[in-house]
């Protein structure tokens, strides 16, 4: 083989490993890019689990409905037993009233 044969050989072969190295390259920079998007999928999907968890948390300490209902009922119990009481302070206000109001009478007398 002459020398001009072998740089044609070469050439080729040289090209083809050219080729072959911008093929790896361009489909490797996928791999990166497809990393980083892992990677920020991940820390998304941590940041959403963390964020989940305490709502979870909180919604442990609130009343559930039937909770909710006795305290209704209990409300409305009480406020029963506070109107009698103040119709029994208010008899209560009158005869003390009363009586002031006639001893007052009898000292001035």
């Amino acid at each position: 083989m002459t020398p001009a044969e072998i740089s044609q050989y070469l050439g080729v072969v040289l090209g083809g490993i050219a080729l072959l190295g911008h093929a790896k390259g361009y489909f490797s920079s996928g791999e990166k890019a497809l990393g980083t998007r892992l990677e920020k999928t991940e820390k998304t999907l941590t940041e959403h689990d963390r964020r989940i968890q305490r709502v979870e948390d909180e919604l442990k300490h609130l009343p559930d409905k039937d909770t909710v209902m006795e305290l209704k009922l209990a409300l409305a119990e009480l406020k029963g037993t506070v109107n009698a009481l103040g119709e029994t302070v208010g008899s209560v206000s009158r005869t003390v009233h009363r009586i002031d109001d006639y001893l007052r009478q009898k000292a001035e007398a």
